[in-house]
């Protein structure tokens, strides 16, 4: 009984650390939106909407993570944003279309214009 309990505390810190790391990832994503956009980050934090599993490129399982947050685009009014994480790894950052916006999709060379998805057995 007392090795299922420190397994579960093991558990609950790596979870806990994990999460941690994933938001400091997340607030320095939406922070360099933001001041690419001259955008104000209000509140100056991201607050956790859902949290389940998930697999990555290479099928392994991760946590994604989708996190709200708050910006301004005159200092007067409160625009929602949403920000969606793979593990540490950034997935979708969706700020909601600012005229004359300074911010563009930027994809890598490496990668194919389509990402080829598995298909599921029928």
């Amino acid at each position: 009984m007392e090795t299922l309990s420190l397994l579960g505390m093991l558990a609950a810190g790596w979870l806990w650390l994990d999460s941690f790391r994933a938001r400091e990832a997340g607030i320095r994503a939406v922070r360099a939106a933001c001041d690419a956009d001259q955008l104000q980050l209000l509140d100056d934090t991201v607050a956790l909407a859902s949290l389940r599993p998930a697999r990555d490129d290479e099928g392994r399982l991760r946590l994604r993570r989708v996190y709200r947050f708050e910006y301004s685009d005159t200092g007067d009014n409160r625009r929602n944003g949403q920000i969606t994480l793979l593990g540490s790894e950034l997935l979708l950052l969706h700020l909601p279309r600012v005229p004359g916006s300074a911010l563009r999709l930027v994809a890598s060379e490496c990668e194919p214009e389509r990402r080829q998805f598995p298909r599921l057995p029928s």
